[in-house]
Protein backbone atom coordinates (compact mmCIF):
# COMPACT_ATOMS: atom_id res chain seq x y z
CA UNK A 1 0.00 0.00 0.00
CA UNK A 2 3.02 2.44 0.95
CA UNK A 3 4.58 1.61 -2.39
CA UNK A 4 1.49 2.47 -4.25
CA UNK A 5 0.86 5.48 -2.74
CA UNK A 6 4.54 6.88 -3.21
CA UNK A 7 3.89 5.88 -6.59
CA UNK A 8 1.17 7.65 -7.22
CA UNK A 9 2.32 10.59 -5.07
CA UNK A 10 5.28 10.75 -8.14
CA UNK A 11 3.04 10.89 -11.12
CA UNK A 12 0.97 13.24 -9.34
CA UNK A 13 3.83 15.80 -8.30
CA UNK A 14 6.21 15.01 -11.39
CA UNK A 15 5.33 16.28 -15.27
CA UNK A 16 6.27 13.77 -17.96
CA UNK A 17 6.80 14.89 -21.72
CA UNK A 18 3.84 14.27 -23.82
CA UNK A 19 3.41 11.23 -25.87
CA UNK A 20 4.61 11.95 -29.65
CA UNK A 21 1.85 12.47 -31.94
CA UNK A 22 -0.35 8.98 -33.55
CA UNK A 23 -1.80 9.30 -36.91
CA UNK A 24 -5.22 9.54 -35.34
CA UNK A 25 -4.04 13.09 -34.25
CA UNK A 26 -3.20 13.78 -37.69
CA UNK A 27 -5.35 15.92 -39.62
CA UNK A 28 -4.51 17.00 -43.77
CA UNK A 29 -6.43 19.00 -45.63
CA UNK A 30 -6.94 18.26 -49.34
CA UNK A 31 -8.00 21.17 -51.49
CA UNK A 32 -9.62 21.09 -54.95
CA UNK A 33 -10.48 23.56 -57.49
CA UNK A 34 -13.85 25.03 -58.11
CA UNK A 35 -12.88 25.91 -61.85
CA UNK A 36 -15.13 23.70 -64.56
CA UNK A 37 -14.37 25.57 -67.64
CA UNK A 38 -11.60 24.45 -69.96
CA UNK A 39 -10.70 27.72 -71.35
CA UNK A 40 -12.79 29.03 -74.50
CA UNK A 41 -13.23 25.59 -75.69
CA UNK A 42 -16.78 25.32 -74.48
CA UNK A 43 -15.34 21.71 -72.65
CA UNK A 44 -15.55 20.69 -69.01
CA UNK A 45 -12.92 20.34 -66.68
CA UNK A 46 -12.46 20.48 -62.79
CA UNK A 47 -10.44 18.29 -60.43
CA UNK A 48 -8.57 14.88 -61.59
CA UNK A 49 -11.25 12.09 -59.23
CA UNK A 50 -8.17 9.68 -58.79
CA UNK A 51 -6.11 12.93 -57.35
CA UNK A 52 -8.62 13.05 -54.68
CA UNK A 53 -9.21 9.33 -53.74
CA UNK A 54 -5.80 7.88 -54.08
CA UNK A 55 -4.28 10.21 -51.38
CA UNK A 56 -7.54 10.15 -49.25
CA UNK A 57 -7.94 6.44 -48.64
CA UNK A 58 -4.08 6.16 -47.97
CA UNK A 59 -4.57 9.21 -45.28
CA UNK A 60 -7.95 7.57 -43.84
CA UNK A 61 -5.68 4.14 -44.18
CA UNK A 62 -3.65 5.50 -41.56
CA UNK A 63 -6.67 6.63 -39.96
CA UNK A 64 -5.19 10.64 -40.69
CA UNK A 65 -8.46 12.82 -40.57
CA UNK A 66 -8.97 14.67 -43.90
CA UNK A 67 -10.96 17.24 -44.56
CA UNK A 68 -12.11 18.65 -48.23
CA UNK A 69 -11.54 22.66 -49.36
CA UNK A 70 -12.07 24.38 -52.39
CA UNK A 71 -11.34 28.09 -53.37
CA UNK A 72 -14.93 28.35 -53.51
CA UNK A 73 -16.58 26.29 -51.22
CA UNK A 74 -19.48 24.09 -52.15
CA UNK A 75 -19.76 21.52 -54.60
CA UNK A 76 -16.06 21.10 -56.40
CA UNK A 77 -16.58 19.83 -60.17
CA UNK A 78 -15.35 16.65 -61.18
CA UNK A 79 -13.59 16.06 -64.41
CA UNK A 80 -15.68 13.66 -66.54
CA UNK A 81 -12.93 12.58 -68.74
CA UNK A 82 -11.53 10.42 -65.45
CA UNK A 83 -14.32 8.31 -65.19
CA UNK A 84 -14.10 7.01 -68.65
CA UNK A 85 -10.40 5.58 -67.22
CA UNK A 86 -9.95 2.33 -65.51
CA UNK A 87 -9.61 2.63 -61.91
CA UNK A 88 -9.76 0.70 -58.93
CA UNK A 89 -11.12 3.55 -56.45
CA UNK A 90 -13.82 4.69 -58.53
CA UNK A 91 -16.84 2.24 -57.66
CA UNK A 92 -15.07 2.93 -53.75
CA UNK A 93 -15.82 6.51 -53.89
CA UNK A 94 -19.37 6.39 -56.05
CA UNK A 95 -20.26 4.08 -52.90
CA UNK A 96 -19.09 6.37 -50.23
CA UNK A 97 -21.54 8.57 -49.17
CA UNK A 98 -19.07 10.41 -46.76
CA UNK A 99 -16.59 11.56 -49.31
CA UNK A 100 -19.31 12.42 -51.96
CA UNK A 101 -20.87 14.31 -49.15
CA UNK A 102 -17.28 16.07 -48.81
CA UNK A 103 -17.12 17.10 -52.27
CA UNK A 104 -20.64 18.25 -52.34
CA UNK A 105 -20.28 20.41 -49.37
CA UNK A 106 -16.32 20.95 -49.32
CA UNK A 107 -15.35 24.20 -47.13
CA UNK A 108 -14.44 27.18 -48.56
CA UNK A 109 -10.82 27.98 -48.80
CA UNK A 110 -11.50 31.53 -47.18
CA UNK A 111 -12.63 29.34 -44.15
CA UNK A 112 -9.95 27.35 -43.63
CA UNK A 113 -7.19 28.31 -40.64
CA UNK A 114 -3.50 26.62 -41.10
CA UNK A 115 -3.25 26.24 -37.82
CA UNK A 116 -5.69 23.53 -37.77
CA UNK A 117 -3.55 20.99 -40.18
CA UNK A 118 -0.48 19.04 -40.57
CA UNK A 119 -0.61 19.04 -44.01
CA UNK A 120 -2.19 20.35 -46.92
CA UNK A 121 -2.33 18.74 -50.78
CA UNK A 122 -3.17 20.82 -53.35
CA UNK A 123 -4.90 18.59 -55.88
CA UNK A 124 -4.85 18.18 -59.60
CA UNK A 125 -7.23 18.28 -62.78
CA UNK A 126 -6.57 21.20 -65.58
CA UNK A 127 -9.10 23.18 -62.89
CA UNK A 128 -6.63 23.88 -60.83
CA UNK A 129 -4.34 26.36 -63.48
CA UNK A 130 -7.08 28.80 -63.46
CA UNK A 131 -8.34 29.50 -60.15
CA UNK A 132 -4.80 28.39 -57.75
CA UNK A 133 -2.23 30.05 -59.04
CA UNK A 134 -3.28 34.09 -58.10
CA UNK A 135 -5.73 32.88 -55.49
CA UNK A 136 -4.55 34.78 -51.94
CA UNK A 137 -6.12 31.92 -50.15
CA UNK A 138 -3.91 29.46 -51.45
CA UNK A 139 -1.01 31.77 -50.78
CA UNK A 140 -1.91 32.08 -47.63
CA UNK A 141 -2.67 28.14 -46.78
CA UNK A 142 0.26 27.32 -48.20
CA UNK A 143 2.49 30.08 -46.62
CA UNK A 144 0.86 28.94 -43.15
CA UNK A 145 1.21 25.57 -43.38
CA UNK A 146 5.21 25.98 -43.66
CA UNK A 147 5.34 28.61 -41.16
CA UNK A 148 3.70 26.16 -38.62
CA UNK A 149 6.81 23.35 -40.02
CA UNK A 150 3.82 21.64 -41.60
CA UNK A 151 3.89 19.31 -44.78
CA UNK A 152 2.82 21.32 -48.24
CA UNK A 153 1.91 19.25 -50.98
CA UNK A 154 0.74 19.07 -54.05
CA UNK A 155 -0.14 16.54 -57.15
CA UNK A 156 -0.06 16.78 -61.22
CA UNK A 157 -1.71 20.53 -62.05
CA UNK A 158 -2.20 20.98 -58.05
CA UNK A 159 1.42 22.24 -58.14
CA UNK A 160 0.30 25.61 -59.91
CA UNK A 161 -0.93 26.32 -56.46
CA UNK A 162 2.69 27.24 -55.18
CA UNK A 163 3.89 28.89 -58.61
CA UNK A 164 2.96 32.32 -57.28
CA UNK A 165 3.34 32.16 -53.54
CA UNK A 166 6.53 34.38 -52.06
CA UNK A 167 8.27 33.81 -48.73
CA UNK A 168 8.88 36.59 -46.64
CA UNK A 169 12.09 37.44 -48.33
CA UNK A 170 10.30 37.93 -51.37
CA UNK A 171 11.39 35.16 -53.23
CA UNK A 172 9.35 32.53 -55.22
CA UNK A 173 8.66 29.60 -52.75
CA UNK A 174 9.85 27.35 -55.28
CA UNK A 175 12.96 29.10 -56.02
CA UNK A 176 16.09 26.39 -55.24
CA UNK A 177 13.60 23.23 -54.21
CA UNK A 178 13.52 20.43 -56.04
CA UNK A 179 10.50 20.09 -57.34
CA UNK A 180 7.77 18.54 -59.91
CA UNK A 181 4.37 18.77 -61.32
CA UNK A 182 2.26 18.35 -64.61
CA UNK A 183 5.23 17.95 -67.67
CA UNK A 184 5.13 19.64 -71.11
CA UNK A 185 5.45 15.87 -72.65
CA UNK A 186 2.00 15.11 -70.63
CA UNK A 187 0.32 18.50 -71.02
CA UNK A 188 1.11 17.78 -74.98
CA UNK A 189 -0.41 14.54 -74.92
CA UNK A 190 -3.79 15.94 -73.63
CA UNK A 191 -3.60 18.25 -76.27
CA UNK A 192 -4.14 21.49 -74.08
CA UNK A 193 -0.84 22.57 -74.75
CA UNK A 194 -2.56 25.70 -76.46
CA UNK A 195 -5.63 25.83 -73.33
CA UNK A 196 -4.23 25.70 -70.53
CA UNK A 197 -3.30 29.38 -69.04
CA UNK A 198 0.91 28.72 -68.82
CA UNK A 199 2.74 25.56 -69.12
CA UNK A 200 3.47 24.21 -65.37
CA UNK A 201 6.96 22.66 -66.23
CA UNK A 202 7.70 26.03 -68.11
CA UNK A 203 6.68 28.10 -65.24
CA UNK A 204 8.20 26.08 -62.40
CA UNK A 205 11.51 26.40 -63.98
CA UNK A 206 10.94 30.57 -64.51
CA UNK A 207 10.20 30.55 -60.65
CA UNK A 208 13.51 29.06 -59.83
CA UNK A 209 12.40 25.84 -59.03
CA UNK A 210 14.69 22.57 -60.11
CA UNK A 211 12.38 20.78 -62.08
CA UNK A 212 12.93 17.16 -62.25
CA UNK A 213 10.28 14.73 -64.17
CA UNK A 214 10.23 10.76 -64.89
CA UNK A 215 8.54 9.71 -68.33
CA UNK A 216 5.41 10.80 -69.12
CA UNK A 217 2.56 9.53 -66.74
CA UNK A 218 5.04 7.37 -64.94
CA UNK A 219 5.25 7.87 -60.67
CA UNK A 220 7.39 10.89 -59.72
CA UNK A 221 7.51 12.20 -56.16
CA UNK A 222 9.72 14.57 -55.31
CA UNK A 223 10.46 15.45 -51.32
CA UNK A 224 12.50 18.52 -50.25
CA UNK A 225 12.18 19.58 -46.98
CA UNK A 226 8.47 20.40 -45.93
CA UNK A 227 7.69 20.71 -49.28
CA UNK A 228 6.28 17.48 -51.37
CA UNK A 229 5.22 17.33 -54.97
CA UNK A 230 3.90 14.72 -57.18
CA UNK A 231 4.14 14.37 -61.45
CA UNK A 232 1.25 13.52 -62.23
CA UNK A 233 -1.65 11.33 -61.24
CA UNK A 234 0.33 8.32 -61.08
CA UNK A 235 2.33 9.93 -58.11
CA UNK A 236 -1.09 10.15 -56.33
CA UNK A 237 -0.86 7.68 -53.67
CA UNK A 238 3.17 7.62 -53.56
CA UNK A 239 2.75 11.36 -52.17
CA UNK A 240 0.38 10.06 -49.69
CA UNK A 241 2.79 7.84 -48.36
CA UNK A 242 5.61 10.07 -47.94
CA UNK A 243 3.05 12.40 -46.44
CA UNK A 244 2.52 9.56 -43.95
CA UNK A 245 6.39 8.84 -43.45
CA UNK A 246 7.13 12.56 -42.64
CA UNK A 247 3.98 12.95 -39.75
CA UNK A 248 4.93 9.73 -38.30
CA UNK A 249 8.38 10.94 -37.78
CA UNK A 250 7.44 13.81 -35.64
Amino acid sequence: MIKRLFLIFILATFSFPPLAKTSDDHRVLIVLTSHDQLGDTGRKTGFWLPELTHPYYRLKKANIKVDIASIKGGFAPIDARALTEPDSYHQVFLNDAELINKVINTIPLNKIDANDYDAVIFSGGSGPMWDFPDNGDVARVASDILNKNGVLAAVCHGVAAITNVKLANGDYLVKGKQVTGFSNQEESDLGTTDIVPFLLQNRLIERGGIYSSAAAWQTNVIEDGQLITGQNPASATLLAEKIIAKLDRR
